[in-house]
């Protein structure tokens, strides 16, 4: 597989693509985390418990740690974080659950704060200590600004008591068990000070040794979730004290040396949206984890299509699966709606890096509304592509329940989904303007992308206007029945708003490529997927006047035509994913002989086989489903021992060397912040 790289040739279709889709720095941001996952560690295995699999992704972490040059790199820079999940997310949910937490949340909340007062990070950087966080309770998951856990100045000790003052008040699913090792949190408490309530702050708490939680701590473990096992936990503290440089203070309020409390920010939930600024790169995170999980997903239904061969109309001939509408034509609209999560995280990502102070609000409401709209359509695209692999595809071994169970998590870490879109909602209400629509333009053609952009801007527009008048027909004097009364056509506009910048995001993508293969995918893509969004409003926008009567009865018949190009190019579209080969093998339906790991060496099948190598093929025991490797006494026979010998040389030939080599260079890993 070709990937894009700096030589004199010109750059083929997918080279173009796989930049569209990754940005212009595949390399340098991506390259590392690529080959960090085909490496034998992360490779997939096969079974275990729950706690084995908890063990094994605490123990990746401390892989992934010993690469990188420095976890504080990381957590500074909000593409290196990006590109984590994104590659890491669909081979163990648990790992990147669990590293998101640390070098995000944790170190990366440390590294914000307190940027005059040095702090000693080698315990965190090294993994002696896991880092973790605890903000929401029982009792306040999206309303965190309202927890109920305090954190009391003692100015005789000079310090601050942490107290869980009830059963609501107990910190809700932070990874805080002693599994993988001792930890360390960053905990949300409000601050008492001189009898005054000064908001919710930040404070750093050892919380466990390598077996027990520490005195004043208490942690139990959590019902098991649905998906991949992490430590989640009901964490509780007795005051439990902490000295004053345990506050993650900043600009907005610390503890002086007279021990009085001084801010810069006098309203109380701006300073909680301080402390907690570390959310934002974290809904960046759940987005990019759940564009990698869907394009995983999909790149196995689509190989998998290719290679199931089915009964055609004439018995006596085959086709692939992925010969039928049926079974082509869901995979093509995923196909350009996964474009379209890509390219709208990456316009995300790249809008909030470079927003100044003022447009600040806009940036973080673009990245919230991307992850609720991305994280959700990751849900559907994966849903269709089970389906499309039937029963295959609810077997473990192929991955996809993993990833299905696993997007459910970032549907509501970092911010509920519905909440997220509730609270932009509210936002854009209140300060969108009605728009009208320009003199002189009148109805288009489906088949021009320019006119298919205006029609999603169109959807906004209505749906926002819809949620207008709702709220002025409701009566006056209940704030909430208003809300209430305008809400779902306002949440309608906010779907609409991602569908809008998605469809820009692909026009801008298309803008920068030449004219040529690369250019006509991206435009067949940004087609159908602004038809098929079109299609699903087709009757607001003909009562608008945006579409006229024949146009909307053309819908159906633009909308398969543009499947039908998409299905074409398809399987070819599934290689600018660059996902390497070697990941590919690990589930076995994307392989063309996926039905060997459900050989029986011992069927009737094998009988003269067996009898011609005088009972070898009878002593054969196959691997675990899904793993193509034999026990290392049956290799070790096979090899003999001048093999022994040689595997031995060159393994230690290859340790050297990974070992002399610092493993995450500047120019090939994170992308330093500018």
């Amino acid at each position: 597989m070709t990937v894009p790289a700096n030589n004199a040739d010109s750059p083929s279709v997918n080279d173009l693509l796989t930049a569209v889709l990754f940005g212009p720095n595949f390399l340098q941001e991506h390259g590392f985390w690529r080959r960090l996952l085909t490496t034998e560690p992360f490779r997939r295995p096969g079974g275990g418990t729950p706690d084995e699999r908890l063990a094994l992704s605490y123990h990746r972490l401390r892989i992934l740690n010993n690469a990188l040059d420095s976890g504080a790199r990381v957590a500074a820079d909000p593409r290196a974080l990006s590109a984590l999940h994104e590659w890491l997310g669909p081979v163990d949910p648990a790992l990147t659950t669990v590293a998101g937490i640390h070098y995000n949340l944790f170190l990366g909340s440390l590294l914000d704060h307190d940027a005059d007062t040095p702090r000693d990070l080698s315990d965190f950087l090294a993994l002696r200590r896991v880092g973790t966080f605890l903000c929401t309770e029982v009792a306040h998951g999206n309303d965190a600004a309202a927890i109920e856990t305090t954190a009391t100045y003692d100015r005789e000790r000079d310090g601050f008591v942490l107290h869980t003052p009830h059963a609501g008040a107990q910190k809700f699913m932070p990874n805080t068990s002693p599994a993988g090792g001792p930890k360390s949190g960053v905990v949300a408490a409000r601050l008492l000070a001189d009898g005054a309530d000064h908001g919710v702050f930040l404070f750093l708490a050892p919380l466990t040794d390598a077996h027990r939680a520490l005195p004043g701590v208490r942690v139990r473990r959590l019902p098991a979730r649905m998906g991949s096992p992490v430590d989640h936990c009901l964490t509780s503290f007795d005051r439990c004290f902490v000295p004053r440089d345990a506050l993650l203070s900043g600009q907005q309020g610390r503890i002086g040396d007279d021990g009085r409390f001084h801010s810069h920010v006098p309203n109380r939930r701006r300073r909680f949206l301080a402390s907690i600024g570390r959310v934002t790169p974290g809904k960046l995170s759940m987005s990019a984890c759940a564009v990698g999980s869907a394009r995983v997903t999909l790149a196995i239904a689509v190989r998998y299509a290719g290679h199931r061969m089915i009964s055609a109309s004439r018995a006596a001939r085959q086709v692939p699966v992925y010969a039928h509408r049926t079974h082509h034509g869901p995979l093509a609209g995923a196909m350009a709606t996964v474009y379209a999560m890509s390219l709208l995280h990456r316009r995300a990502l790249d809008r909030w890096e470079a927003a100044p102070d003022s447009d600040r609000d806009e940036a973080e409401r673009l990245v919230a509304v991307a992850k609720g709209w991305i994280t959700w359509q990751a849900r559907d695209v994966i849903v269709e592509c089970r389906e499309r692999c039937g029963a295959q595809g609810l077997l473990e071994n192929n991955g996809m329940t993993e990833l299905f169970t696993g997007i459910e998590g970032a549907i509501t870490a970092e911010g509920d989904n519905l909440a997220v879109h509730a609270k932009a909602a509210a936002e854009m209400l209140f300060s969108a303007t009605e728009q009208e629509t320009p003199p002189g333009e009148g109805p288009g053609d489906l088949a021009d992308p320019a006119f298919l952009g205006r029609l999603c801007a169109a959807v906004e527009e209505l749906w926002f206007a819809r949620a207008r008048e709702r709220m002025s027909a409701a009566p006056p004097g209940d704030p909430l029945g208003r809300w209430n009364a305008a809400s779902p056509a306002a949440l309608r506009g906010v779907e609409a708003h991602a569908y809008r910048q998605a469809d820009e995001a692909y026009a801008e993508a298309a803008a920068r490529l030449p004219e040529g293969g690369a250019h006509a995918r991206l435009t067949e893509l940004r087609r159908l997927f602004a038809l098929r969004w079109i299609d699903r409003n087709s009757g607001s926008l003909l009562a608008a006047g945006r579409l006229t009567a024949d146009q909307a009865a053309s819908l159906p018949d633009a909308l398969e035509e543009a499947v039908a190009v998409v299905a074409e190019h398809t399987p070819s579209l599934v290689e600018t994913f660059a996902l390497p080969e070697r990941l590919m093998s690990d589930w076995p339906i994307a392989g063309p002989r996926y039905a060997d790991v459900y050989d029986d060496p011992e069927g009737p099948w094998h009988r003269g086989r067996r009898t011609g190598l005088r009972g070898r093929a009878a002593e054969f025991r196959r691997p675990a489903c899904g793993s193509r490797r034999r026990p290392l006494r049956e290799k070790v026979a096979a090899l003999g021992t001048k093999g022994v010998l040689l595997a031995y040389w060159g393994t230690a030939s290859v340790l050297a060397r990974w070992f002399e080599k610092p493993q995450v260079d500047a120019d090939e890993s994170v992308h330093p912040k500018a």
